[in-house]
């Protein structure tokens, strides 16, 4: 007999066979015929026993939403003597590395990413919602306790009376510019580093709305940071007024993603009260003037927050997050609280010839922070 070879194929026939007469064909297909029988029978017998097993109710399929998953591998934290290192431990970390929050999707990996990418964090961590400060509580209440210097059993309360301003800046002082500032964010969407790019155009489109009921001094015009002519960009950002991109931490912490959607600054007519919409935090809304009348610069941002969010409310329904126990919540917890930073452009002839580290020694020693000219990543000018 002779043998002729040829490929496999999906029926799963013999890699060869043999050419035979006619009734041992015969007989072989027979065979091959009963065996596939057999084999489709089984089959079928199979499928049928798991349908009525399944139709019993025996077997059943669930499914509910994951919300924690494994532990991920623990992260080389480089800011070694970052509170992300001091409180994010193995033990830590094993237990909520797997955790999801429910309104974002954010995770400990995310809230602590400028902390492993970067080698001279203090802080080095963000919330991506208001859930981050509850599903990782374990992390964060501690670090929030060291960085404000107050008990586990703290509470926030609140006083925005500027009647209780007792004093003011030596007017013989060489203040520049006076600015205090708030962040602030809206109930039902994502925090900076968790929003959905959906959330943050709402957001933008929601304080358009509000931005335009405000009256007297604080009404202004909003301008979107997309499709901002050049001439305004640079107006703004020489005024010191306008937020740019290009901050590591807000790039790595996720807040700068969809650059510039959903982004762009609100101001009055004067100048003199601003608010960011979806910069670090959703709202940052900044009371500025010349000079050092640190009680009438209080005043008007006092009076801005309440019309914000009186207009914002009016629209939506919605309030500013606020928690009884962390304040009003931020990106950052070193923001929370009053989410408040004032501050002073003023020459301190003299005080850099040492260094910034002296600098900064002695600012601390007097309880003040050094900031760039141009914001928390910026440079100081003259010496």
């Amino acid at each position: 007999m002779r043998r002729t070879p040829f490929l496999q194929s999906k029926k799963r026939r013999p890699i060869a066979t043999f050419h035979c007469c006619s009734k041992e064909r015969e007989r072989k297909k027979a065979r091959a015929v009963s065996a596939r029988e057999r084999r489709n029978a089984g089959s079928f017998f199979i499928f049928c026993r798991c349908m009525e097993v399944l139709l019993r109710g025996n077997i059943y399929f669930h499914y509910s939403p994951v919300d924690s998953w494994p532990a991920a591998p623990f992260p080389n934290i480089r800011s070694g003597h970052s509170l992300v290192a001091k409180h994010v431990t193995k033990e830590k970390w094993d237990k909520l590395s797997g955790i999801e929050t429910k309104t974002s999707g954010f995770t400990l990996a995310k809230a602590i990413a400028c902390a492993v990418e970067f080698d001279d964090q203090h802080c080095g961590i963000y919330a991506g919602d208001e859930d981050s400060y509850a599903d990782f509580a374990e992390v964060f209440i501690p670090l929030i306790c060291e960085y404000h210097g107050v008990p586990p059993s703290f509470s926030h309360t609140s006083d925005m009376d500027s009647g209780k301003i007792k004093g003011n800046i030596n007017p013989d002082a060489p203040v520049h510019s006076t600015r205090i500032r708030v962040g602030r964010s809206i109930q039902g969407f994502g925090l900076s580093p968790g929003i959905t790019k959906q959330q943050r155009l709402d957001v933008e489109s929601l304080m358009k709305t509000a931005f335009g009921n405000l009256k007297g001094d604080l009404s202004g015009s909003y301008f979107p940071l997309l499709g901002m002519d050049e001439a305004t960009r640079t107006q703004l950002v020489d005024d010191h007024f306008l937020f740019v991109s290009g901050d590591r931490n807000l790039k790595v912490g996720g807040m700068e993603r969809d650059w510039p959607e959903g982004r762009g600054i609100f101001h009055n007519k004067e100048k003199t009260f601003l608010t960011w919409v979806n910069e670090e935090d959703q709202l940052r809304i900044i009371s500025m003037q010349k000079g050092g009348d640190v009680k009438g610069v209080f005043e008007r941002l006092a009076k801005g927050i309440k019309a914000v969010g009186d207009s914002v409310k009016a629209e939506s329904g919605k309030e500013f997050l606020l928690d009884p126990k962390l304040g009003y919540l931020h990106s950052c917890p070193t923001n929370l609280g009053t989410g408040m930073r004032a501050s002073v452009h003023i020459d301190l002839p003299g005080w850099t010839k040492e260094g910034l580290p002296a600098l900064k020694k002695r600012c601390e020693e007097l309880s003040l922070q050094p900031r760039g000219t141009r914001g928390e990543s910026g440079g100081q000018t003259g010496g």
